[in-house]
Formats: structure tokens, C-alpha cells, sequence
């Protein structure tokens, strides 16, 4: 018979994404079999899957926990942001539309099939699931429909734990006050409660742990210390981008335009690990550095909006600047379509038809189609003769001169663009950088020798966060609460 058990969060950000990657490998080390499932996520980071969809990086990671090939059962609902109101829809790894906030808000519960159908099938494969929330159950005016948090626990029957995040503060009212608004029904799927991200003496939380159980009648699971490796970790969050960065580190400069859509930026995982790389997310209000070896335009969820912000903060000058002074650059997805000539949305997809001029350092055109295109692929770099595996999640399609400078190979046909020089180059795949021999051949060129085995390293990191979970958190209390579904 297979369990369940759900962890929700007092907010977004509090570390449930983390430690339920932990938990799934502690219980894996114990000899069983898990599985990750995520209700609803929004997340313009998102992972391509091997039955052809795509999902939350954060399932995608807790998946490798579990030693497992992520699937879109695992994140069935997934909102890709495109402007400040409006999401992209994906159900069960496919796009079902484009919706404004007010309209999912109203329509939301008609996806609960979907994600009890998705649960469903996910636990006649395994003895375990864990199944993250989303935000937090006290948003009590998004209670109604809900399928991401209360509203999935009691449709399901899945017990919740309730975890607080002390780095931020208020840990204590966070957690009972998230009791103090649900109602009787909700309250009643609440088991127990844990605290995230305490940093110094656990001791002097005892008092403040003992206050919260007496005043909710919830026991305590731990209180979790600071994971001080998880920056080794894929995030999905963009509010950790920041992290990724090694900025005031020696060796090659890579700087990273922070735009306000961009997606997929797990690409700067490896990067941000190599000592020999100083990673620089540039935020907006800065310059590009001058200093820069490497531009690198990461992916983008709303490509010809985000490269009106690009131009908005001056970068294209400054941009056009450094690849005068022989900088290089890259495009990745998104990245590589702003650098053509011309973008066109004949169809409307990203806003009103229209046709944009591209910053132009690469001559080739994308117009954009309806069709998205995801899959898994392997391939090669011919100039070094090193292979590496990439993911592809976009739309368009993007053609012209540069085309036949075509860098890559995958599946055996050319990938990417390049001007003359080789200065600026750009494709569709991400992941390459995962890869160490192409990795280790890419940063060879400005002098840095890679050693980084970066896959062994993400489950090295994986194996100490499950070892810190065992430590500080009751595992064996959860697997108690946990309920046959």
C-alpha cells in the first residue's frame, strides 16, 4: 500500500523544495521506493521529461533524489509567468492555454481531476509519496478552488506537515498563525510542524519550538539548521538566482543579464561551481561589466518583452561595446533569438502580432510558431570532439546566414549559429554546461583547466542534505503520519 505525506510552507521560499529533495533520498537510503509530486508549481525553470513534457526543476531535482527519471505526473500543473498578471498553463507537461491571474484563479478547480488523476497513477509505482505545497495554505483568499495546498490535502486525504522559516523571522507567528485562519477542516489535516533555516545555537530555539506546539497541540519534527551546501543544488526559484553568482572570484568573467523573464537558469549551475569563474548576475540598474569575457544570455519566458527591458537598461550598448572590445557572447533559447536581426510573432503568442527588431549581432531571423518544441537530446561539439546532452523547451524557429556556421550537432543535425569570428554564437540547447567534457573544452579557451565532475557533485550534495535531514528532522514521526492513499 502506498503513503503519502504533504509539506506545506508558512510562504513562498521557506526551503520545502530542498527538503523534500532530502527527505526522498533519506527514504530511498532506507530502502524505499519514493516519488515527488508538486500539485501546481509556476516556475519559469522548468525540466524537460522523458515522456515529453515538462515540469517544475524542482520535481525534476527531488526525481534524481529518488534515483528516478522525472515524468509529468510528478508536477501536473505547471504556470510559466509571461507578464506581471498572466501565466502560460502547462497540464500534465502540455501547454493547455494562456490565462490571466483573475481568470485561473475562477477556473483553477476544473484542473483537480488532472492533479488527483496525476497522484493516482504516481502512487502505483512506488511506497512513497511526498508532495510539496505551494506558497502558503493562510493565502485564505485563494482558498477557494484551491488545488495546490488545503484544497489538494483534503480531496486527497494527505497529511500535512507545516514548516516555518526562522531566517526570515516571526517564525513563531508564522506557524501559529497559519492556524489561526484555516478553518476546522483544513486545521485537521495539519499533523505537525517544522522550522527551516536556523543558523547558530538550536538550543536557544527550545523555548520558542515548546511555545509553538503548546499553542497549535501540533509536535515538532525539528528544527532544521542551515543547509549551508545548498547553493550545489539546482534552483527553480529566481529569488535564488543571486546565489548562483561567485562575483569577486578570479579567472574568467562571465556576466549574466538578470531579465525580469528569465527561465531555465539552472544552465549557470555548472558555471557558478567551476573556482575558475566569476559568475556575475547583473541586475538591473547596473552596467554589463567592462571587464567581462563572457556575456551570456540565458533563456527568457517572454523573449521580445524581455529584450525591450534589455534595451531599457542600456545593456545593448553596452553589449555592442564589449563585443567591439573582441568579448565573447552567448545565446541560449530566449538569449539566442534576441541576438538576431529580427524576432516575429505572426500567431500573437507573446502579446499582439507584431515583427521586433533583434540586437543583430548574429544574422539569422526567429519567427515564433505555436508548436513547442521539448524534448532530451545528445549531441557533440565538433571543434572539440567532446559530446554532451542538452533539453530543448522552446518556441520558433530560427533561420539564416549564420545558421551554417552551426556549432553544435544533435541527433546529427546542426544546431546553433556564429558570426564569422566565432565571438558570438548562439542555439536553442540548454544544459550543455552539465556536460564537463564540453564544459571543460568551452572554458579552455579563456584559460581555465575544469576538473569539476559537476554530476557527481550535485549527488554528493544530494547524500549530505539527507544525512543533515536524518540528523535534525523526525523522520521516523513522519513516516507515521504518513496515510495510505
Amino acid at each position: 500500500m502506498t503513503k503519502a505525506i504533504m509539506i506545506q510552507g508558512t510562504g513562498s521560499n521557506v526551503g520545502k523544495s530542498m527538503i523534500v529533495a532530502g527527505l526522498i533520498r533519506a527514504c530511498v537510503q532506507r530502502g524505499m521506493r519514493v516519488r515527488p509530486f508538486k500539485p501546481q508549481n509556476m516556475s519559469n525553470n522548468a525540466a524537460v521529461t522523458t515522456d515529453g513534457g515538462e515540469i517544475g526543476r524542482a520535481q525534476a531535482l527531488q526525481a534524481r533524489a529518488a534515483g528516478v527519471e522525472p515524468h509529468t505526473d510528478m508536477n501536473p500543473i505547471l504556470l510559466k509567468p509571461q507578464s506581471a498578471t498572466g501565466a502560460q498553463v502547462i497540464v500534465q507537461g502540455q501547454i493547455a492555454g494562456h490565462q490571466e491571474a483573475a481568470a485561473f484563479g475562477k477556473n483553477k478547480a476544473a484542473l483537480m481531476p488532472a492533479v488527483l488523476e496525476s497522484f493516482a497513477r504516481l502512487g502505483e509505482t512506488c511506497d512513497l509519496i511526498i508532495v510539496e505545497g505551494a506558497g502558503s495554505p493562510a493565502e485564505t483568499n485563494l482558498r477557494r478552488g484551491d488545488i495546490a495546498n488545503m484544497g489538494f490535502a483534503t480531496a486527497a486525504g494527505v497529511p500535512v506537515i507545516l514548516m516555518g522559516d526562522i531566517d526570515r523571522g516571526g517564525v513563531i507567528a508564522q506557524i501559529v498563525g497559519t492556524q489561526a485562519v484555516l478553518d476546522a477542516t483544513d486545521t485537521a489535516m495539519i499533523k505537525g510542524f517544522a522550522v527551516n533555516k536556523f543558523r547558530g545555537d538550536r538550543s536557544l530555539f527550545d523555548a520558542g519550538r515548546d511555545d509553538i506546539a503548546q499553542r497549535t497541540g501540533w509536535p515538532s519534527l525539528g528544527v532544521i539548521p542551515w543547509f549551508e551546501a545548498a547553493h550545489r543544488l539546482p534552483a527553480e526559484d529566481v529569488m535564488d538566482l543571486p546565489s548562483r553568482a561567485r562575483s569577486g572570484g578570479a579567472g574568467v568573467v562571465i556576466a549574466v543579464p538578470r531579465l525580469p523573464r528569465i527561465s531555465n537558469f539552472d544552465d549557470l549551475d555548472p558555471l557558478a561551481a567551476e573556482a575558475g569563474v566569476d559568475l556575475r548576475v547583473i541586475m538591473p540598474g547596473a552596467p554589463l561589466p567592462a571587464d567581462a569575457d563572457l556575456v551570456l544570455m540565458v533563456g527568457s519566458k517572454a523573449t521580445i518583452a524581455d529584450l525591450a527591458a534589455f534595451r531599457a537598461e542600456g545593456w545593448d550598448i553596452d553589449l555592442a561595446a564589449h563585443i567591439r572590445r573582441g568579448g565573447q557572447v552567448l545565446g541560449l533559447c530566449g538569449g539566442y533569438q534576441m541576438l538576431g536581426r529580427t524576432i516575429t510573432d505572426p500567431h500573437g503568442i507573446e502579446g499582439p502580432p507584431t515583427t521586433v527588431q533583434g540586437l543583430g549581432h548574429l544574422a539569422v531571423d526567429t519567427v515564433m510558431a505555436p508548436i513547442k518544441h521539448l524534448s532530451l537530446k545528445t549531441g557533440e561539439h565538433p571543434e572539440s570532439g567532446t559530446t554532451l546532452s542538452g533539453y530543448e523547451i522552446h518556441i520558433g524557429e530560427t533561420n539564416g546566414p549564420d545558421c551554417a556556421r552551426a556549432w553544435l550537432q544533435f541527433a546529427g543535425r546542426p544546431e546553433g549559429a556564429a558570426t564569422a569570428d566565432g565571438h558570438v554564437q548562439g542555439c536553442y540547447m540548454h544544459g550543455l554546461f552539465s556536460s564537463d567534457a564540453f564544459r571543460t573544452a568551452y572554458l579552455g579557451q579563456f584559460g581555465i583547466a575544469s576538473t569539476l565532475n559537476f554530476e557527481a557533485g550535485v549527488d554528493a550534495t544530494l547524500d549530505a542534505l539527507a544525512l543533515h535531514v536524518e540528523r535534525y528532522f523526525d523522520v521516523d514521526l513522519m513516516l507515521s503520519l504518513a496515510r495510505d492513499i
